[in-house]
C-alpha cells in the first residue's frame, strides 16, 4: 500500500508522455532438460520493416524492448535442435515473459514459415506508418542535418519545404519528434535544431491520424524516434564512414555493452558539407555546415521489476546561411550555430503481470546563434536565442482483459530568452523613418500542462482507441482545452482487409521562435506609422480519417485513407521585412483535405519496395487573427478580411517510389523517383526582376500565371554489396546517385529573403558500414 500510495503521488505531481504503441519481450530459450540456452533468435515484421537477429545470454535469456504494436515472427535454428518458427503478438506496452522450449530434431522434419502472418496488423485501431531498420540500413544518403527527414519525406502526407522543415498534411510548424519516449515540440530542421542521425535510430512510428490521446501540443504529426539498442550480451556496434558530392564528409560510431544487468552504451557523429541550407541560387553561394554529436546511455535491471535508465545527448551545427546574387557581389557572410544539450532519466515498475508505472524527466539547454558580417546587405542581422526545458512525465498501464488502459500527466516549462539586434546597411530596400539600428532582448516562460486516459479495447475483429485529453497553455495567452481522440477498426479474415475510422480533437500550441520579439511593443518602432499586432491564439480544430488496408496476394499491402482538417486559428510564419527574422502567426481558419495510398512490397522473388501517392488540397481563410505585421503587410492584414488562398503546402500531387532487387545474396541494385507538382508562391516583382535576381534557370522553373513552382521529378539509383559477412561482422558498402537526370528543383520561390529553396543537382554519394 505504502508504495502503491507513492506512486500515486508522483503520477499527481509528475508528467506522463511515452511511446504509445511499443512493447517488450522477454524471451527465455530452454533446452529439453529445461536449462537456459546461448542462441541466435530471427525476429521479423513485415507490417513494421522490422528485421533483426538477436542472441541470448547463457541462461537464455533476451530482452526485445520498443517493438512496435504488431505480429512478428520468430525463427529460432540451432543445430542439433527442431527448428523454431512461432507467431508472436505485441499488443501491450507492459513486457511480456515469452518461454521458448527448444525440442530435440528429428530425422525427418519439414518447417514452413508462412510470409503473410506478419503482413497485417490486424489489431491496430488506426492507421501509423512505421518505418524499420532494414529500410534504414538501406535508405538513399542524404546531405549532413537532414537523413530523419529524408526517411519522414518518404511517407505518404508529409513534404518538407524550405530547409528540410517538415510539414505534415498542410501544418506549418506542428510537428512533435518523440526521442526514446521525451517530445521535442520546437523547429528541428536543420537551420534551426541538429538532429539525430539516422544511423542511430533503431525504427520510427509516424502518425498523421488516430493520433492517441496521450500526444498533445503540436499535432500536424507525431514521428516516435526509437534510438534504443536491444541488450544482446556482449559487445554490438557500427561504424559508417560517407562522402560524396559537395565536398561531403561524415562519420559515425556507436557501440554498446551489457554485462548481467547492465547495458552501456554511446554514439557519437561529425560531419561536413558545402552544401547543408538549400541555396536560394543555382550558384550555391557560402553553404558550408558541420556538425558533431555524442550520446551516452546507462540502463541498469535493479530488479525484475524494476529498471533504471540515464542518457546524455550533445548535439551541435555550424553553417553558413546562403547567399543570393546581390549578396554574393557585396561580401556578404551571415553564420550561425545551434547547440543543443540534453539529459533524460526514467524509472519503470512492474507491479504485475497486468501494471506498470514508468517516470520520465528531461532537462536540455538549446541556443540558437546568428551572426552578419559589416558587407551584408541591405541589414546586418544578429541574434541569440536560447531557451531552458525542464520537462517531467508519469504514467501507468493497466490491463485488464480486452482492455489496456492508460493514465498519466505531463508538465513542460521552457524559459524562453531572445536577443535580436539588426543594422541597416540599405536604407533604399526600407521604408523611411524605419530606425537604422534596432535591439531587443527579453525573456519569459513558456509553462504548459496536461492529464490523459485512453483505452485499447480489443472485441474479436474489432480494434477501438478512445481516449481524452486536456491541455493548459500559459505564455502569452492563458487558454485550456478538452480533446477527445478515437479510432476504431474491423478486420475481414477472408478477405485480409482492414477499414479504420478515426477522429482527433486537436489544440495546438503557437510556435515560441520570437513570439516574444513580435509580441512587444518594442517593435513597433520599425514602423510607427502602420503596424497591426494581435495575440497569436492556439490553433484547434477536428482531424477526420478513413481507409483500408489490404494484403494483395500475400506479398504486397496498400494502404488507402482519406482525410479531411478543420483548423481554427490556423498556424503559419512571417518574417519582418528583409530580414531573416520569422515569428509566429495565424489566420482565421484552414481546410485541407486529400486522399493518400501507399503499396509496400516486403519481399517477393528478389524484389522489394514501395510506392507512395498524396493528393492535397488545402486553403486558408482570411482574415488574419494573431501575429505581427508591418507597413504594407499590415496595410494588407487589415483589409482582407474575407476569401481564402492556398496554403504554402498546398501541393497538389507527391509521388515517392523506390524498388531493390536482390541480384545476388552479397550484391543488391534499387531504382527510385520522386514527383512533385510543385508549392504556390508569392512575388511582389515581376519576371524581369526575377532574372536580374536570380537567373534565368530560375525563371525557366515558376510559372506566373498559375502562381505555383514547375512540378519536379527525379530519378535515383543505389547499389549494394556485402563486402564480408560472417556471424559476428558485417561490411557493407553502399554508392548512391541522386537527382541523375539534373532538374533545377526548385523547392520554394518567395523572393528576396522570403524562402527561396533550391535542392541539390545531381549528386552522389557512398556509404561503407560496418556492424559487429
Amino acid at each position: 500500500m505504502q508504495r502503491c500510495a507513492i506512486i500515486l503521488v508522483l503520477l499527481a505531481v509528475v508528467p506522463a508522455f511515452s511511446q504509445s504503441n511499443s512493447g517488450e519481450v522477454r524471451l527465455h530459450v530452454a533446452d529439453p532438460s529445461g536449462h537456459g540456452i546461448e542462441v541466435t533468435v530471427h525476429i521479423d515484421s513485415e507490417a513494421n520493416q522490422y528485421s533483426e537477429d538477436l542472441e541470448t545470454d547463457r541462461e537464455g535469456n533476451l530482452d526485445v524492448a520498443r517493438l512496435p504494436y504488431g505480429v512478428y515472427r520468430l525463427h529460432i535454428v540451432q543445430s542439433g535442435f527442431a527448428t523454431i518458427a512461432e507467431t508472436i503478438t505485441v499488443r501491450s506496452s507492459i513486457p511480456v515473459p515469452y518461454p521458448v522450449a527448444l525440442k530435440l530434431a528429428s530425422v525427418e522434419q519439414t518447417v514452413t514459415v508462412q510470409s503473410d502472418k506478419t503482413l497485417l496488423d490486424p489489431e491496430q485501431p488506426g492507421n501509423v506508418d512505421q518505418v524499420g531498420s532494414s529500410f534504414i540500413q538501406n535508405r538513399l544518403s542524404s546531405i549532413p542535418g537532414r537523413s530523419l527527414q529524408y526517411l519522414v519525406n518518404s511517407q505518404p502526407g508529409w513534404l518538407y519545404e524550405g530547409n528540410a522543415v517538415l510539414h505534415p498534411r498542410g501544418s506549418e510548424y506542428q510537428t512533435q519528434i518523440v526521442v526514446d519516449g521525451i517530445p521535442l515540440t520546437d523547429n528541428r530542421s536543420p537551420s534551426f535544431g541538429p538532429e539525430i542521425e539516422a544511423d542511430d535510430i533503431q525504427s520510427l512510428s509516424i502518425y498523421t491520424a488516430g493520433i492517441p490521446a496521450e500526444y498533445g501540443r503540436k499535432m500536424g504529426g507525431v514521428v516516435e524516434v526509437n534510438t534504443i539498442q536491444d541488450s544482446q550480451p556482449g559487445w554490438h556496434g557500427q561504424l559508417t564512414l560517407a562522402g560524396g558530392s559537395f565536398n561531403t564528409g561524415s562519420a559515425f560510431a556507436k557501440a554498446q555493452y551489457t554485462a548481467g544487468k547492465n547495458t552501456v552504451g554511446g554514439s557519437a557523429s561529425g560531419s561536413m558539407t558545402d552544401h547543408y541550407l538549400n541555396p536560394v541560387v543555382p550558384q550555391n553561394y557560402s553553404n558550408t555546415g558541420t556538425l558533431g554529436d555524442f550520446s551516452g546511455r546507462y540502463e541498469r535491471e535493479l530488479s525484475t521489476s524494476d529498471r533504471l535508465s540515464l542518457s546524455v545527448r550533445h548535439e551541435l551545427s555550424r553553417y553558413d546561411i546562403p547567399n543570393e546574387q546581390v549578396q554574393q557581389a557585396a561580401g556578404q557572410r551571415q553564420t550561425a550555430n545551434n547547440i543543443e544539450t540534453m539529459g533524460i532519466a526514467a524509472y519503470q515498475h512492474t507491479f504485475s503481470p497486468n501494471t506498470l508505472a514508468r517516470i520520465d524527466g528531461m532537462v536540455r539547454d538549446n541556443a540558437n546563434d546568428f551572426f552578419s558580417n559589416p558587407n551584408s546587405t541591405p541589414v546586418e542581422v544578429f541574434q541569440n536565442n536560447r531557451f531552458r526545458e525542464g520537462y517531467f512525465k508519469a504514467m501507468v498501464v493497466a490491463n485488464r482483459g480486452r482492455n489496456e488502459w492508460k493514465a498519466g500527466v505531463e508538465s513542460d516549462n521552457i524559459f524562453l530568452h531572445e536577443n535580436t539586434s539588426y543594422i541597416i546597411t540599405d536604407p533604399t530596400q526600407f521604408d523611411d523613418g524605419t530606425p537604422t539600428t534596432f535591439s531587443f532582448a527579453a525573456h519569459r516562460p513558456d509553462l504548459e500542462q496536461s492529464a490523459f486516459v485512453e483505452d485499447l479495447i480489443h472485441l474479436g475483429n474489432w480494434s477501438i482507441n478512445a481516449g481524452l485529453r486536456w491541455d493548459h497553455y500559459q505564455l502569452l495567452l492563458n487558454q485550456h482545452a478538452v480533446e477527445p481522440r478515437f479510432a476504431i477498426s474491423r478486420f475481414f479474415p477472408s478477405s485480409n482487409t482492414i477499414l479504420h475510422f478515426s477522429y482527433d480533437r486537436i489544440f495546438q500550441t503557437p510556435s515560441f521562435e520570437n513570439i516574444l520579439f513580435s509580441s512587444s511593443t518594442q517593435v513597433d518602432s520599425l514602423d510607427p506609422s502602420t503596424f497591426l499586432r494581435l495575440p497569436v491564439q492556439p490553433s484547434v480544430g477536428d482531424y477526420f480519417e478513413g481507409g483500408l488496408t489490404q494484403a494483395l496476394f500475400g506479398k504486397m499491402k496498400l494502404d488507402v485513407n482519406y482525410f479531411r482538417r478543420v483548423v481554427a486559428n490556423y498556424a503559419d510564419d512571417d518574417q519582418i521585412d528583409n530580414t531573416t527574422i520569422s515569428f509566429p502567426i495565424a489566420f482565421r481558419k484552414a481546410i485541407i483535405y486529400g486522399a493518400e495510398g501507399k503499396l509496400d512490397l516486403p519481399d517477393w522473388r528478389k524484389f522489394s519496395g514501395f510506392v507512395s501517392y498524396s493528393w492535397e488540397v488545402g486553403n486558408a481563410w482570411n482574415p488574419v487573427t494573431g501575429g505581427l505585421f508591418l507597413g504594407d503587410d499590415a496595410t494588407a492584414a487589415e483589409t482582407q478580411l474575407s476569401g481564402h488562398f492556398p496554403d504554402s503546402q498546398d501541393q497538389r500531387n507527391t509521388v515517392r517510389g523506390r524498388l531493390r532487387y536482390q541480384a545476388h545474396p552479397r550484391l543488391w541494385l534499387a531504382f527510385g523517383v520522386q514527383y512533385d507538382t510543385g508549392l504556390p508562391f508569392e512575388f511582389d516583382g515581376d519576371p524581369s526582376t526575377v532574372l536580374a535576381q536570380y537567373g534565368q534557370q530560375v525563371l525557366d522553373r515558376i510559372n506566373f500565371d498559375r502562381g505555383r513552382i514547375d512540378p519536379s521529378f527525379q530519378v535515383n539509383a543505389s547499389a549494394g554489396a556485402d563486402l564480408y559477412k560472417s556471424e559476428r561482422v558485417n561490411v557493407r558498402l553502399q554508392a548512391d546517385g541522386q537527382n541523375l537526370n539534373n532538374v533545377l528543383d526548385v523547392i520554394d520561390f518567395g523572393g528576396l529573403f522570403s524562402g527561396n529553396a533550391i535542392g541539390p543537382a545531381r549528386s552522389g554519394m557512398v556509404r561503407l558500414t560496418t556492424i559487429f
